[in-house]
């Protein structure tokens, strides 16, 4: 057996991934390891930008550098031949096939130094990130992703639930649902998201239930009842937006109108009175002028927007928008980004400031040199808490006393 780490580079479903890799690791009796003591080490690499390959090869070879490698992920799915070299072993696969690969290759590869005892050391987080679906059938403009991962697909709902109970077991009070296109998810009798939260949020033990990024097109009605009928289920939706432009949208390749945008936020609103509701916008894309902008930032306003996750847009080689006329100059581009990003900044302060006087459950993620704790309440806005004798992965009522920068101030009130 041997000692190993597993690190991802980008998203959250890269993480999820890495997960799912070391899961299977464990169960073949391996253990996880800190780096330095780690023998053989997994990379799950990234290829949303040009400058994360680069990134992914280069945490690639340091790791090389410590012990035989595992090279996985979106980057090595573009194109494996990068991450040539010596203890490098490009697995160019989904992570469920990627993962049997690496446990049978280790099964093969006698490994020095390998463990003589037979510990299992669980890695706890309070927030785990539960994949659920894979790939996608959007062909955005600027996207690369339906390249590396492949059409979409659903995972089994036994195995979500599988996966969902050791997640709790280990100790996890918050899961996270995610996927590259979680809204497409379906069951083999065509049940959607909406049935899959619900019979994840019904698991004894877990304190709370999240959605991660979903499309505009998938806010529907038996969504938003599911949410609002799932007691863990937080009140948080990261919608992703691009633009609000019409003519950008089109470009892009994106698959609503700014109407149906508007409509889905405003109908999240209505069903989830507590709603907080984030977005992405890409800055940039080829042809935005400035009225296009404004009309980005406009919208974003209107509907209150707690964050905008600004993108500045960078030609992705292989994608349609790659080859796009009418660039825009770069420091036009930061211009717009550093103005969208204040404008996210004043629409935080915002949410922040109404949620003074209000009452929340806060999960602890992080204990400070002070005493002080922090975590994250219902509809992912962060905490900070005095000094106390609760402790990480603790589910605590707490009340908003106030705004303390870009964080909020609370004071507990009881243990959940």
């Amino acid at each position: 057996m041997a000692r190993f780490s597993v690190r991802f580079l980008g998203c959250k479903v890269s993480q999820a991934d890495a997960t799912l890799i070391r899961d299977a690791l464990l169960d073949a009796g391996h253990e996880e390891a800190e780096r330095e003591q780690a023998e053989v080490h997994v990379v799950n690499t990234c290829a949303l930008t040009v400058g994360a390959e680069k990134k992914s090869r280069k945490e690639s070879r340091r790791a090389a550098r410590d012990g035989a490698t595992f090279v996985t992920g979106c980057a090595v799915n573009l194109n494996r031949d990068q991450f040539a070299g010596p203890g490098i072993t490009p697995v160019p696969a989904s992570a469920e096939r990627a993962a049997d690969e690496i446990v049978a290759r280790l099964a093969r590869v006698p490994v020095a130094g390998a463990c003589t005892d037979d510990r299992v050391r669980s890695r706890g987080r309070t927030r785990a990130f539960l994949k659920v679906q894979n790939g996608c059938d959007y062909r955005c403009a600027f996207c690369i992703i339906p390249t590396t991962r492949g059409p979409a697909e659903s995972r089994p709902i036994e195995r979500v639930l599988d996966d969902a109970r050791r997640r709790i077991a280990e100790g996890h009070p918050e899961l996270v649902l995610t996927g590259i296109n979680i809204g497409t998810w379906r069951d083999p009798a065509g049940r959607g998201l909406a049935h899959l939260i619900r019979r994840v949020g019904a698991l004894e033990g877990l304190g709370r239930l999240r959605v991660s990024s979903i499309e505009p097109g998938d806010v529907d009605d038996d969504l938003l009842a599911a949410l609002a009928d799932t007691t863990v289920a937080a009140p948080h939706l990261h919608v992703p937006l691009q633009s609000a432009d019409p003519q950008i949208l089109q470009a892009m390749g994106r698959t609503y109108t700014v109407g149906e945008f508007r409509r889905a936020a405003e109908r999240a609103r209505a069903a989830l009175p507590a709603l907080n509701l984030t977005t992405d916008a890409i800055i940039g894309f080829p042809g935005e002028d400035g009225p296009a902008f404004e009309r980005t930032c406009g919208l974003v306003e209107e509907l209150g927007m707690s964050k905008i996750h600004v993108f500045p847009y960078s030609p992705r080689p292989g994608t349609p928008a790659a080859g796009l006329p009418d660039m825009v100059p770069a420091e036009l581009k930061k211009e717009r980004a550093a103005r969208l990003r204040d404008l996210s900044d004043r629409l935080g302060m915002a949410h922040r400031t109404s949620r003074r006087g209000s009452e929340d459950r806060v999960l602890i993620e992080a204990i400070h040199e002070d005493g002080s704790r922090s975590g994250l309440a219902a509809d992912y806005t962060r905490v900070v808490l005095p000094p106390g004798p609760e402790r990480a992965g603790e589910l605590v009522a707490v009340r908003i006393a106030g705004v303390a920068g870009v964080h909020l101030a609370g004071e507990v009130m009881a243990h959940v």
